[in-house]
């Protein structure tokens, strides 16, 4: 494996940690803007209908894919730039 690719593990740590509570405020203010509440429902609420639970989950999945894809390419781009070597 080569230094880079070890080098850069902790970073990718980081921008995860990042993306993911990124992605997470997101999502949460889709969800209202959406106008279906505060919460997004769980998959166990049973006040909540089928279409709602199942819509909030491919919202939420696409939210954090998104935001994950975008965070690690920038987090790669730069290494790049500072390094000289894409670390993936």
């Amino acid at each position: 494996m080569k230094a880079s690719k070890i080098a850069y593990k902790p970073v990718a740590l980081v921008l995860g940690a990042v993306s993911g509570m990124a992605a997470g405020a997101l999502f949460k203010q889709t969800w209202k803007a959406l106008g279906h509440g505060e919460d997004a429902p769980d998959a166990t609420d049973e006040d909540r209908s089928w279409r709602e639970v199942l819509l909030a989950a491919a919202f939420q999945g696409a939210i954090f894919a998104g935001v994950k894809a975008a965070v690690d390419r920038v987090g790669a781009t730069t290494v790049r730039r500072l390094t000289g070597t894409w670390p993936g």
